[in-house]
């Protein structure tokens, strides 16, 4: 079958080749019968201004010289339009040789001049309407080449697509993997300085940019739940209360672990202190709720907060700062927040 296919094909090409070679054949040949058909306008012109020159009945002993420029110039438009037809690549009826001079009778040559138009504009439709058959013909053959290539080329488009789909499949899943915490699904560290930097890119530029924080956050005793209940009710906790995280923010927050038990969330716009404020408390009670819920009694949460313009001035510092803001928070008693104070160098 794919023999069959390969020689069908080679023939419909074939035969596209010489069809094309025909149209741009003929294509050449329309370009000739304008320049013919142009040199025919001309000549008419040539005659209407003779026409209007041409004394009235009566008068014909005397010729305005208008009038027998205008002949002069039939007779040299003629002439040329006589020339191209010579020229013609395919055979064409000549104008008269007796009308080629300004002494010959104007009947005659006006006769002649019409019956050239006749022809060539005959001959430029007859051109046209071959030039749209060719056209039509080189459209079905088209059609049916696109068939056959299609029948020969579908099982192996449908191995490459599905090939394809388990390629993009193993690149999402990789920068999936690349991105996020593969215990908690939370995005990584690499993923929120990412989220960070297409947070402030937007900004840029903008009149009035909106305000950018980052709550840092460290739990507090969760050495111990390692320590007293084992690793795997440490991972079971970690799990819980990033489930929590995720539905205390707000969609277009980014929560991520950034490793061990410590987290960060990265508020991408904000109004007020309070507000940030309200969203530390929620992170703090999320930790509670968790501690409770597993009957451990030793988890809680130390949260720094940093934002930028107004505490910190580069906002790639954003996350240092909230992370030595939250060391602050937990060398003051734990279990609480506290922000940032810009430097009184800056």
């Amino acid at each position: 079958m794919a023999g069959a296919s390969l020689v069908c094909l080679l023939i419909g090409l074939l035969f596209l080749a010489f069809q094309v070679k025909a149209i741009f054949s003929a294509q050449l040949e329309q370009e000739y019968i304008s320049l013919v058909l142009e040199a025919v306008d001309r000549a008419e012109s040539a005659r209407s201004a003779a026409i209007a020159w041409q004394p009235p009945s009566g008068d014909a002993g005397s010729y305005p010289d208008g009038y027998r420029r205008a002949r002069v110039e039939l007779a040299a438009r003629l002439a040329t339009l006589d020339a191209l037809v010579n020229a013609s690549p395919s055979r064409a009826p000549p104008l008269p040789r007796a009308v080629l001079s300004p002494a010959a009778g104007f009947d005659a040559a006006s006769t002649a001049l019409d019956t050239a138009s006749a022809y060539w504009r005959a001959e430029r439709e007859r051109v046209s309407a071959a030039m749209r058959a060719r056209i039509s013909r080189v459209a079905d053959t088209l059609i049916v080449l696109s068939a056959i290539v299609f029948g020969v080329l579908v099982t192996a488009l449908g191995m490459y697509a599905k090939r394809n789909r388990q390629l993009a499949g193993m690149s999402h899943e990789f920068e999936y993997a690349a991105l996020h915490d593969a215990m908690t699904g939370l995005p990584n560290r690499r993923k929120l300085f990412a989220a960070l930097g297409e947070t402030a890119a937007r900004s840029h530029g903008v009149p009035s940019p909106g305000k950018i924080a980052v709550l840092y956050m460290d739990l507090d005793g969760f050495k111990r739940v390692n320590d007293t209940f084992g690793h795997r009710i440490g991972d079971e906790f970690l799990i819980a209360v990033s489930k929590r995280f995720r539905e205390s923010v707000r969609t277009g927050d980014v929560v991520a672990r950034i490793g061990g038990d410590e987290f960060a969330v990265l508020v991408r716009t904000f109004a007020s202190d309070a507000e940030l404020s309200t969203i530390a408390q929620r992170l703090i009670a999320c930790v509670s709720q968790t501690d409770e819920q597993m009957g451990l009694g030793v988890v809680r949460a130390s949260i720094g907060i940093a934002s930028f313009p107004d505490r910190v001035a580069d906002y790639w510092r954003l996350v240092a700062a909230a992370d030595e803001t939250m060391y602050q928070v937990k060398r003051n008693g734990k279990n609480g927040f506290a922000f940032a104070v810009r430097p009184a160098s800056e």
